[in-house]
């Protein structure tokens, strides 16, 4: 079981890894204006979505479920494992408007600016401590 939670944790940093850098890529696209500059965040942006980011996410969310079945009626009654899994689920959100975001930019059709996506990147670190904090201290 030590070997799933570890994997669980690495996946984890896995997806947010991505999930700090995809819209950090989004600001410096935002600010291009260059059809080279362009095209190459688009290929940068696909790759790390749907190679690094999106499977990071499912196989923690798999291993999570799976942890999560391993002792359901424990963390089935505890508070932080709820508010823990309502963040989790935020975080999938978070992902699939990143996922929105990254298809408004392939087709050109992108209306935030670099600053909106300054401010946008900040969300995935709110979620990260959050769920840290619930996960270590249990309150």
């Amino acid at each position: 079981m030590l070997w799933i939670k570890a994997l669980h944790v690495i996946f984890m940093v896995t997806w947010f890894a991505g999930l700090f850098y995809l819209p950090r890529l989004f600001v410096y696209h935002a600010m291009s204006d260059d059809e080279i500059s362009i095209n190459r965040f688009k290929i940068m942006e696909h790759k790390l979505y749907w190679g690094i980011t999106t499977p990071g996410a499912i196989i923690t969310i798999a291993l999570g479920l799976f942890l999560l079945q391993s002792n359901i009626n424990f963390y089935a009654t505890e508070f932080w494992m709820q508010l823990k899994l309502t963040f989790v689920f935020l975080l999938v959100v978070y992902h699939i408007w990143c996922g929105i975001i990254l298809n408004s930019f392939k087709n050109n059709a992108n209306e935030h600016s670099h600053k909106w996506f300054r401010w946008f990147n900040e969300i995935p670190v709110i979620f990260l401590i959050i769920i840290i904090y619930l996960v270590t201290l249990k309150p």
